[in-house]
């Protein structure tokens, strides 16, 4: 059995109104699935690696429904506990041209928020595998979640994993008593890659890039240089620190780029792709780190390579409904290699 990529959170129940319409104005809701680490999760899969998603579900037929809906994407489940009253729920509003899109979320009490140190067997869930991932949501959902994700972390350091975490902050989940600023310090000490979007630094850690401006598109590479080193200057374990770069002229219209630094001095800056039109940009993130994590893990050292990857798949990902980026490493590559036509596959 070749070595796998473990992730850990909260898989959701995604209900969508159709198209663009406003959730006021929804009869109707589309129903997947998604959440941080099951994105990373399908993304791996898709690609042909191998990877196990740990959550906590109810034992009940929804959990069994989103337990099938993972099922379709390959992603081994060996390691799910079941328990606890509820599967969270999102609630997602496509946004277009100049109104963003809106999420509200209903995940109070759920199973994984309910969940506690002790009932995931760490020990099992890492057997046979070679790195372990995570995001920052998971820690802002409860106590127990993130008394669970250190336990977790420390568990594959112990093991000798490789470790990485997206520091996804979410302002409207830290709500059970500590901050991202008191929490996440403890779990990246303990990560060897980081992975964050143009703010994430500065809402978490308080370090901003110098002269930019996300809301109107200026987003320069070069400003992100200092992110990272300040970033690995705090946290020494730390070998790889990459950055998204968004530039967001609007909600159908967005630039998209990224960046790589690596201890060993290197800084890699990819292509910027022009999205337009933006078909779904949730999961977008998450797309860039499964593509990073396979293609470092495919192409050991080849930093550039995995950059380009990763910001390629993740570009893609804007054209795809859903939270999962249903995309091929072919499909991929061939973005990289320059095929941006969209001309008709026969």
């Amino acid at each position: 059995m070749q070595p796998f990529v473990v992730t850990f959170g909260e898989i959701m129940l995604r209900l969508q109104p159709p198209g663009y319409e406003r959730i006021r104005q929804a009869r109707s809701f589309e129903v997947v699935y998604g959440g941080g680490e099951a994105n990373v999760a399908v993304s791996l899969a898709n690609y042909g690696a191998s990877a196990r998603f740990v959550t906590r579900l109810p034992n009940n037929d929804v959990g069994e429904a989103c337990m099938a809906y993972l099922r379709q994407y390959n992603v081994d489940l060996s390691a799910v506990a079941r328990g606890g009253d509820r599967l969270g729920i999102y609630f997602c509003e496509n946004g277009a041209a100049q109104r963003g899109s809106k999420v509200i979320y209903d995940r109070a009490h759920s199973s994984l928020a309910t969940i506690q140190p002790g009932m995931i067997d760490w020990d099992a869930a890492f057997e046979g595998a070679d790195w372990f991932h995570f995001t920052g949501i998971t820690p802002a959902i409860s106590q127990g979640a993130a008394e669970t994700c250190l336990e977790a972390a420390r568990a594959a350091r112990a093991k000798g994993l490789t470790i990485s975490c997206d520091l996804n902050y979410r302002k409207n989940l830290w709500k059970w008593g500590k901050s991202a600023a008191e929490v996440m310090p403890g779990l990246v000490e303990l990560c060897d890659i980081a992975v964050g979007n143009e703010e994430d630094a500065e809402k978490v850690f308080g370090i901003k890039a110098p002269e930019v401006d996300v809301q109107s598109g200026k987003v320069s590479a070069g400003a992100y240089r200092y992110v990272a080193e300040q970033l690995a200057g705090r946290f020494q374990r730390l070998q790889s620190i990459a950055i998204t770069l968004r530039g967001s002229l609007s909600a159908s219209h967005n630039t998209w780029s990224g960046v790589l630094w690596q201890r060993s001095g290197e800084f890699f800056t990819a292509p910027t792709y022009d999205i337009l039109p933006i078909v779904d940009r949730v999961g977008g993130g998450d797309a860039f780190a499964g593509g990073l994590i396979y293609a470092l893990r495919a192409k050991p050292g080849d930093g550039d390579y995995a950059l380009r990857f990763a910001v390629a798949a993740s570009c893609l990902k804007h054209s795809i409904l859903g939270d999962f980026n249903v995309v091929s490493k072919a499909e991929v590559e061939a973005l990289m290699a320059g095929d941006a036509s969209g001309r008709v596959s026969r």
